[in-house]
């Protein structure tokens, strides 16, 4: 007997996948005959990064949990692939949904393309131009196999047209990442008291950092420049620094962690709603995370990127997002600039909404 359902597979495997996820799950458990599964790669395995990520956001426990860990990429995409071969010959999914660019995306997609498995993307045609990014790579493979590609902003479409792209495969239809992050606002307002008190910080009196990009991490001079830039700004800004677990193993092994101005504090990670909270009330951001980019756009929030180069440019073009590089003088000097209350001007990308998931819900549920 032949089944009615369409059977919808959604492969997630690090923190930020779980973001995009949620809306995308939600908005098509409102379309009838859609039979969906989740896979967790296990890329993120760190409870901090990963299961209170499923608990805050409402998404189902995984069907099917891969526990991969960590490893080098090639490791970690080999036992990626191996394992979602067999989830997905006894699964048999008429659609494959991966998200982002993290190594779980482009291992599922090539597996997938083997099999003759469709596969959407969602964040399709994000570029920074930049080869030597892991996640770049993942990003050109996967959109060159996907059968449907969302995109998140215009030039995502614009991208994958110079690349050869059949236009009909291509989607404009927002930022998934923003549904949950409007969804999810109200839901911080209690937490910023608790969270105000134990770090001992004011409105807009602190600044927020993450880095974990192995191009600021893994090399020990660049780690410790930014470090030493930190421990200054800290002089006149208190720092939040919920420390990713790459950049402490890094930052141990090189001998950097004591020393500190009592202003910069570092944390455990911290859950989505926790970082949420302290994102909103933040007065600026230093990070090195795409995603984040995307949320103090939307929130307002001034972000300098320790990157010299972004796939999301819509947010140094109308969010709040400044590229600083490598250059720590720079960076000593916007935050300057924002302490001076000289920020950015900043707007709202088209379709950041809230509605992205909603959107490839109906393109979905019309095949």
């Amino acid at each position: 007997m032949v089944s009615s359902y369409f059977k919808v597979m959604h492969v997630v495997g690090a923190r930020p996948n779980f973001m995009k996820v949620a809306p995308v799950q939600q908005a098509l458990g409102h379309h009838d005959g859609v039979l969906q599964i989740v896979v967790h790669t296990g890329q993120h395995y760190d409870v901090n990064m990963s299961d209170i990520f499923f608990q805050q956001l409402g998404i189902p426990i995984p069907d099917v949990n891969l526990e991969v860990g960590s490893g080098t990429h090639a490791a970690q995409t080999a036992q990626i692939m191996t394992r979602m071969e067999t989830v997905l010959l006894g699964q048999k999914p008429d659609l494959v949904i991966v998200y982002g660019d993290v190594n779980s995306t482009v291992a599922t997609a090539l597996v997938c393309a083997k099999l003759l498995i469709s596969v959407a993307h969602v964040e399709a045609g994000l570029r920074s131009f930049d080869r030597t990014m892991p996640e770049e790579i993942n990003r050109l493979l996967t959109d060159q196999i996907a059968d449907l590609l969302f995109t998140p902003s215009q030039d995502g479409g614009e991208n994958l047209i110079k690349e050869g792209i059949a236009k009909e495969k291509i989607h404009f239809v927002g930022n998934v990442m923003i549904d949950t992050l409007l969804r999810m606002l109200p839901a911080t307002k209690p937490l910023w008291s608790e969270l105000s008190q134990r770090l001992a910080i004011s409105e807009k009196e602190y600044g927020l950092v993450t880095l974990h990009r192995p191009s600021n991490v893994d090399h020990s001079d660049n780690l410790l420049s930014i470090i030493r830039t930190l421990d200054e700004i800290s002089q006149s800004l208190t720092l939040i620094f919920p420390i990713h677990p790459r950049t402490h193993a890094r930052l141990k092994a090189e001998g950097g962690m004591q020393g500190f101005n009592a202003r910069l504090i570092l944390t455990q990670p911290v859950g989505y709603l926790d970082f949420l909270c302290l994102q909103q009330h933040a007065g600026l951001v230093i990070t090195d995370s795409g995603g984040i980019q995307e949320e103090t756009t939307i929130l307002g929030v001034p972000c300098l990127t320790v990157r010299e180069n972004t796939e999301r440019p819509i947010t140094v073009a109308m969010g709040t997002n400044i590229l600083i590089g490598r250059d720590m003088e720079r960076l000593k000097l916007e935050v300057d600039r924002i302490l001076s209350n000289k920020a950015k001007k900043s707007g709202i990308p088209p379709l950041w909404d809230g509605k992205a998931g909603e959107r490839i819900a109906a393109i979905v549920a019309n095949i």
